[in-house]
């Protein structure tokens, strides 16, 4: 008698799909059906269906009818649109921050990034990610308006793929967290204009290694050998 393979949710297989996409063990430009995923995972197609509309809907896959699924290329003049737009989105955040949000969230927020206490290390990209993601949403939501919450968790989508990789450095993980700490540490002395100018230059830092980074660079990782190998 077969074994039974243990049954995996459509919203944990969208979580592991998403995971291998992010972290380039599915490669970009990669063609992905539902076969070799229910293969692969031992599931049925209807939870890998659910999952890959989910990511599809996302924009880390592209659905083509009778092709299958491709991973979503780096194209890193998109990205770049995408930073020039958060720049703009993350001084507005400044801007609604300074005036409504409250001054103990934001010593909290100062403290959370203060290089004094938290001694920074490079370590799980994921983690990272997410904590350095969470500073500005925090900002966002400190302000109180939703709709910069919601287009600046839109833009995070967009351009995880990259950030992950701007972390594997231990000096751009401190310098994350010097900066973030004066960014908040400014918005507290009431310095709008400094803490605008910094977190402009945060962003564009982000968006020039974005644009040196290229198809080959990220190939010596050779992720992608690791999905060939079970299809």
């Amino acid at each position: 008698m077969d074994r039974v393979a243990p049954r995996i949710s459509a919203s944990a297989l969208y979580e592991r799909l998403k995971e291998m996409i992010l972290s380039f063990e599915i490669y970009p430009g990669t063609r992905i059906t539902e076969t070799d995923i229910a293969a692969h995972f031992g599931v049925s197609r209807t939870p890998v269906r659910e999952a890959l509309q989910r990511l599809a809907q996302e924009g880390q896959i592209s659905i083509r009818t009778k092709q299958g699924c491709f991973v979503r290329q780096i194209n890193i003049s998109e990205l770049a649109q995408f930073y020039r737009v958060r720049t703009a989105l993350e001084c507005l955040s400044l801007e609604i921050a300074a005036r409504w949000m409250a001054k103990e969230a934001l010593r909290t927020l100062a403290e959370e990034w203060d290089p004094a206490r938290c001694l920074p290390t490079a370590g799980n990209l994921t983690l990272m990610v997410q904590k350095e993601e969470s500073f500005h949403i925090a900002l966002a939501q400190g302000g109180g308006n939703q709709a910069l919450v919601t287009y600046l968790n839109d833009i995070n989508e967009r351009i995880r793929v990259i950030r992950r990789l701007d972390f594997t450095s231990g000096f751009r993980i401190e310098r994350t967290y010097d900066e973030h700490y004066r960014i908040a540490c400014l918005l507290l002395d009431g310095d709008l204009v400094a803490a605008k100018t910094l977190m402009a230059d945060h962003i564009q830092r982000s968006e020039k290694f974005a644009r040196g980074v290229t198809l080959e660079q990220l190939a010596r990782t050779d992720a992608n050998m690791a999905w060939a190998a079970v299809r």
